[in-house]
Formats: structure tokens, C-alpha cells, sequence
């Protein structure tokens, strides 16, 4: 359109409607276009022209991620959303997302019209579950369908997993047939196994094929798919042979077969098998991509090293969060009627507990009025029961995590945790107890709090390896509830210790 004609038009339109069109005009055609508008439309417009300074903050690295939202949301308030919607059409997806994720819903609404689809849809496989589903459900289904179709098939996969039953629906029938038997097949399989994380655009080639004509081959297309190191080697009916490395490939004679130069004990992956074990192997094995095959052998796809660092961090993501009883793929700035409903769920079940250790101290009433030092010294015994099994705890879910504990070297693990427990129980009684006695100047107060601590430190090392591996029996994650547990268990185990000896020799 005629830069005359484009300025006639937002000057006809209102303020949204002209920011809206704004957006859409070229680099090349804002000097034109800016030169037919009046004075003071021009200077408006002209605000969101350039920046410099915002560009150079939306560069800094994660150091400064507070310089970075500052400055996005003065962009706001100013009105230059045409060049935040530069600066994120130049940004990494994955550092876009992250700052959108940091903006209240009606900042990150304002930024996210500003993105045009194609650069949308690779933001959107960054995002977590929640914000990711809220943006998809803000674009109409022309702009997801047009978003969504350049995605690689497994970040299509996790979109579509992340959407109501409805868009997602509707956002699958809308790709071509082959495309869609695709993803009906990833989709069937778990979203935390090998078959929900892989992605079917890998190279295979037969054995009985020569070096030259694989090279031939891999020059006739246009890009390798993201982190090839190796192809995959199959017979005439689809079934894994082996895998030939890229490095290898490379250095062979263009005459030699590939049965002669492949790799026949790169052992695949089960498509059954658990997310974190696949980050396991890959970790073990230091891999780059690994083949993923069903129980006749047959290869299905491939997972890369970036799928499996997704999966590490949204672990630790999740442990971190699972701790507060959070849920890690929650909005940040979600209501607060929904905020509030997931966390009082949790802070009911810590006030079951705290009433168990409160009924326990309640049992001992008569002696906590004659003896005011128990009183005094109580949350003593307790607190240290609560570090020393925490530490287990810790040791153990980070075990279990990366199958380091199981039930064959459990009990072994045990016999070590409690002989800690024993030597720093012996240690830090003798401790409390001199500075009891030289605090109420009583032998046997002394002597009660340092029997209470052994035992209750002997109980937190015991309860802190047991809980773990009791609560993985029963499939629940341990590092949601395992704190809560081990926390009730060493309060009423160390006020029970210690009120109870207290009135079996004071009173």
C-alpha cells in the first residue's frame, strides 16, 4: 500500500486499532509513512520507532533479568510496543519466554499481540503449562493453526498436551494426514516416557548400503535435523541394527558397507521407558541422541540431548517446588482465588501435623507448669532431629533419584546413616547438655536433653531413609511429602523423648 494511503488509514482508525496496524508496517516503510501523517500522530508513532536502550537491556544476559522487565514495562507504559515486538522477534524463544513469564497477565497480553505467529509458536513450547495454555487460548484458531505447523513434532506434541481437550482437538485435525498419524502415535504414549519425548526426524539407512552413497544422500537434502551425530541403521522391515556416527561416516572409505564401520552395540531405548531414565542414560553415557525402539525391535524415532535437558530442569523445577507444595508449571501471577486454593490444601495438611506435635506436648501439660526449663529448651531437641534427618532425606531422594538406592544396598545405607546419627548424637548431646546445666544449673536437666537428642537423632536417621523409600512403594513423589512426614515424625518423636523422660525423673 501507498505510504499516503497507510497514514490515511490510521489516522482514520482509534488508538488500538492504529497500534494494531502499526505493528505490521515494514522497517523499510515507517520513514515514508510517518512523513503523511500529521504532526502529532507522527511524534506518537515516532516514540516507538527506535530504542536503543531497550534493545541493549532485553541483550543483557540472565545477570540481569531485573534491568530487563524494568525496562519492558517502562517500554509499556511509554507505548512503544512496536519496538518491544522488534526486540522479541530478535530474541531467543527461550528468553523470551522466561521474560514473559516475569510480566503481570496484561503486560504479557500487550507483548504477546505484538509477536507475529511464527515467532509465537516457538515461544509457546518455552512457556509453562499454564501460561502456555492462557497466550494459545488468546490467539484464534487461524493464528494457533498458523503458529503451531513450523514446530518440530515433539515441541507439537507438548503444545497440544498443553491446550484444553477442545483447541488441541481442533489444533490436530487441522495438520495434513501424515502429519497427523504422527502425532496420534506420539500422543499415545505417556508424556513422561521415551515415546512422549521423541521426535521421528531421524536418518536411517541399511547396512548393506555403501559409504559414498550415504554421503551422496545426506548432500542431496537441504539441512540435517537439529543434533545429528549419528544415523540410524535398519533393516528392509524397519528394525534397529545399530547406528552409524557422523564422525565416523566422514572418515570412511566411500567403498566400505555400513555394516563394516557402524556401531552395533549402541544399545536403544525402550519407548516405555521413564523420562528420568532417559535423562540417566544420557548422562551416564554422555549422549547427543539416541534411537527409541518398541518391543519388535522396530525404530520409532530418536530423543536429543535438548529434550533431555528439559526434562532435568523441569525436574529440579519441580523438587524445588514440590518442597512448598507448588505446583511448577503454575502462572506466577495466577489469580489469587486460585493461588489461594492450591496452597491452602497444603497448609491444612502442615496444620494436621503441627496439631499431632501440639497434642503430643499437651499429654505432658502438668509437667511443662512445674519444670518452666523443659519449656525453654523443647524446640531444641526437636530442631536438631529435624536438621539430621533432613540431611538423610536429602541423601536419599537424590539416591533414588539417580537409582543409587534400592533395596539391595538400602540396608547398608542404614547401618551408615544410624552410625552417623549415633557419633553426632554422642556429640552434640554432650554439647547441649554443658550449656544446659550451666544455663538452669540442673545435672539432670542436662542429662534429659542429651538422652532426647540421641534419640531423637537415631529416629531421624532412620525415618529419613524410610520415608523415601516407603513413599516410592506407594508412588508418591518423596520430595513432595517426604519433608512434611520426616518433619511431624521428629517433633513428636523428640517432645515425646523429652517431656516424657523429664516426667519419669523430675516429677
Amino acid at each position: 500500500m501507498h505510504p499516503g494511503k497507510l497514514a490515511s488509514l490510521l489516522e482514520a482508525l482509534d488508538s488500538e486499532q492504529r497500534q494494531a496496524v502499526w505493528q505490521q508496517v515494514g522497517d523499510d516503510q515507517e520513514a515514508a509513512v510517518l512523513r503523511h501523517l500529521t504532526p502529532q500522530l507522527a511524534a506518537t508513532l515516532h516514540r516507538d520507532h527506535d530504542e536503543p536502550g531497550l534493545e541493549e537491556a532485553l541483550d543483557a544476559g540472565e545477570e540481569h533479568l531485573y534491568t530487563q522487565i524494568s525496562s519492558v514495562r517502562e517500554a509499556l507504559e511509554a507505548g512503544k510496543f512496536k519496538r518491544i515486538g522488534k526486540v522479541f522477534r530478535h530474541m531467543h524463544p527461550a528468553k523470551a519466554a522466561g521474560l514473559l513469564e516475569a510480566l503481570p497477565p496484561d503486560e504479557r497480553s500487550a507483548v504477546w499481540e505484538t509477536l507475529d505467529n511464527e515467532r509465537a509458536g516457538k515461544v509457546l513450547v518455552h512457556l509453562h503449562d499454564e501460561v502456555r495454555a492462557n497466550l494459545a487460548l488468546e490467539m484464534d484458531e487461524d493464528e494457533l493453526v498458523a503458529a503451531a505447523r513450523k514446530l518440530d513434532l515433539d515441541d507439537l506434541v507438548d503444545l497440544i498436551q498443553a491446550l484444553p481437550k477442545g483447541s488441541g482437538r481442533q489444533l490436530l485435525l487441522s495438520m495434513d494426514e501424515i502429519k497427523r498419524q504422527q502425532l496420534v502415535a506420539m500422543l499415545s504414549y505417556p508424556e513422561d516416557s521415551a515415546g512422549g519425548l521423541m521426535n521421528t526426524d531421524h536418518i536411517s539407512v541399511r547396512a548393506e548400503v555403501k559409504v559414498g552413497s550415504i554421503l551422496r544422500y545426506l548432500r542431496l537434502l537441504e539441512d540435517l535435523p537439529d543434533h545429528t551425530d549419528k544415523v540410524m541403521v535398519v533393516d528392509r522391515k524397519n528394525r534397529y541394527q545399530g547406528v552409524l556416527r557422523l564422525s565416523r561416516l566422514v572418515t570412511s572409505s566411500p567403498d566400505a558397507k555400513v555394516s563394516e564401520v557402524m556401531d552395533a552395540d549402541f544399545k536403544p531405548l525402550d519407548v516405555e521407558l521413564s523420562s528420568q531414565e532417559v535423562a540417566r542414560r544420557f548422562e551416564d553415557l554422555d549422549m547427543l541422541s539416541a534411537a527409541v525402539t518398541n518391543e519388535q525391535g522396530e525404530l520409532l524415532g530418536r530423543i536429543t540431548v535438548d529434550d533431555v535437558m528439559d526434562i532435568i530442569r523441569e525436574d529440579s523445577d519441580r523438587a524445588i517446588m514440590n518442597m512448598a507444595g507448588l505446583d511448577d508449571e503454575a502462572d506466577m501471577f495466577a489469580p489469587i482465588l486460585t493461588s489461594t486454593r492450591r496452597r491452602s490444601v497444603w497448609l491444612g495438611i502442615n496444620l494436621i501435623t503441627a496439631f499431632l506435635a501440639a497434642w503430643v506436648i499437651g499429654q505432658f501439660q502438668g509437667t511443662l507448669e512445674q519444670i518452666v526449663a523443659l519449656a525453654v529448651l523443647m524446640p531444641i531437641v526437636a530442631s536438631m532431629g529435624g536438621i539430621a534427618g533432613s540431611q538423610t532425606l536429602t541423601l536419599v531422594i537424590r539416591g533414588l533419584a539417580l537409582g543409587q538406592v534400592e533395596g539391595g544396598n538400602a540396608k547398608a545405607l542404614l547401618v551408615k546413616e544410624m552410625g552417623i546419627g549415633l557419633l553426632n548424637g554422642l556429640l552434640w548431646s554432650v554439647v547441649v547438655a554443658a550449656l544446659a546445666v550451666i544455663w538452669f544449673g540442673s545435672w539432670k536437666i542436662g542429662g534429659i536433653i542429651a538422652a532426647a537428642i540421641l534419640l531423637n537423632l537415631l529416629c531421624a536417621a532412620l525415618a529419613g531413609l524410610t520415608i523415601p523409600l516407603i513413599l516410592r512403594r506407594f508412588g508418591i513423589d518423596p520430595a513432595l511429602a517426604g519433608g512434611v512426614i520426616l518433619t511431624t515424625v521428629t517433633d513428636v518423636v523428640g517432645f515425646f523423648a523429652f517431656l516424657g523422660l523429664a516426667t519419669l525423673l523430675l516429677i
